[in-house]
């Protein structure tokens, strides 16, 4: 009897449903029996043993659901070794529940922080599987996450939205993308949006370039422009901070996030109308789109092979077309970001995208 515990850690996203299914069809198909043990809210619910027993059929329907069965929660690795709210050490909790219910192996649905934990309990002893999931795609050693072409595909659509009622009034939109550190999501929306302005955390920008840029489509004739911009996109000046000076001028500020200060800033220099736009959680929610869909269900088949095959200690990844399986230890920790001489920038430069610089 297989005994396998799975979990979903972190912000939610499309296809986490999807990448469980696929993984339990697996282990479904190869006729061994076993017992699914579900834990509920991410990491919280292997601290306090609060799961539910599934079975195959419970993962039946839900390929097209979006968020996740289980509930997810955050759970920082920062704060991993410091007890919880019951004063109980959440490493040795996570292990004892692992340990009582005579798991054969944990699946870890999870981002950069959720991996890093996955990998603690590996060195911990633990047999962990681990699949990437996240909106930012900014794990290391995959070429995408699930998750990430559904949250571009909600914001492409937003700037779609916006392009109508920008040309209308002839006003300057700035759509502000989610992306704290990484801007692959803002980079790819903006590109597939359309939009003439990309702002990434990577490429700290000139608000003169900005400027320059929103007037120089002017002078062509165009009634507006549009901003596509990463909640972590940073100025050149602030860049120059600390990152603790940094943080004390965020909260210093009269401004709800970085694209009401652009937007606050390009008036005041030009003049021009200027509205700002935040499709937040909604680039998380709703349906996964088909190539999430297929994604994350093949990343969980090969999951489920792994544990088949007693496999640990691997996430699931996608490098060169192709489904892998990469070391945790290789990867928790390393955050994949935009190279500012990625190719798909020079080209964006190409076709007369402004990066801000």
């Amino acid at each position: 009897m297989m005994r396998i515990g799975m979990l979903t850690s972190g912000g939610d996203c499309q296809a986490l449903n999807a990448a469980m299914r696929g993984v339990v069809k697996c282990l479904a198909n190869s006729g061994q029996p076993m017992e699914i043990y579900g834990f509920l809210n991410g990491y919280k619910g292997l601290i306090n043993s609060n799961f539910r027993m599934l079975t195959a059929d419970d993962f039946s329907g839900i390929l097209t659901r979006g968020g996740t069965i289980l509930g997810s929660s955050r759970t920082p690795f920062k704060t991993i070794h410091e007890p919880d709210e019951n004063g109980n050490d959440k490493v040795e909790s996570m292990k004892q529940t692992y340990y009582k219910l005579q798991l054969d192996c944990l699946v870890v649905l999870g981002g950069n922080g959720s991996q890093k934990t996955a990998n603690l309990l590996r060195e911990e002893g633990l047999n962990i599987v681990s699949l990437p999931k996240t909106i930012d795609n900014d794990l290391w050693g995959t070429d995408m996450t699930f998750g990430f072409q559904s949250a571009v595909d909600v914001a492409t659509n937003a700037l779609d939205c916006i392009h109508t009622t920008a040309d209308s009034h002839g006003r300057v939109f700035i759509v502000e993308v989610m992306g704290h550190k990484v801007g692959w999501l803002t980079l790819n929306a903006g590109l597939a949006g359309g939009a003439d302005v990309i702002l990434l955390p990577e490429i700290p920008y000139d608000i003169d370039s900005i400027v320059k840029a929103i007037e120089k489509r002017a002078e062509k004739g165009s009634r507006f422009t549009i901003l596509a911009v990463a909640e972590g996109a940073i100025s050149k000046e602030d860049a120059k901070l600390s990152k603790k000076e940094y943080k004390k001028k965020l909260e210093n500020s009269k401004f709800p996030s970085v694209s009401f200060e652009i937007a606050d800033q390009i008036q005041k220099k030009t003049g021009r109308e200027v509205r700002v736009t935040v499709p937040g959680h909604m680039q998380r929610g709703g349906a996964p789109d088909p190539y999430d869909r297929v994604f994350a269900s093949r990343l969980g088949a090969v999951a489920g092979q792994l544990i088949l095959d007693k496999e640990y200690g691997y996430m699931v990844a996608y490098k060169n077309r192709e489904i892998i399986k990469v070391p945790l230890q290789d990867i928790a920790g390393k955050l994949k970001k935009v190279p500012a001489d990625a190719s798909i920038i020079k080209e964006a430069k190409m076709l007369g995208v402004s990066f801000g610089d």
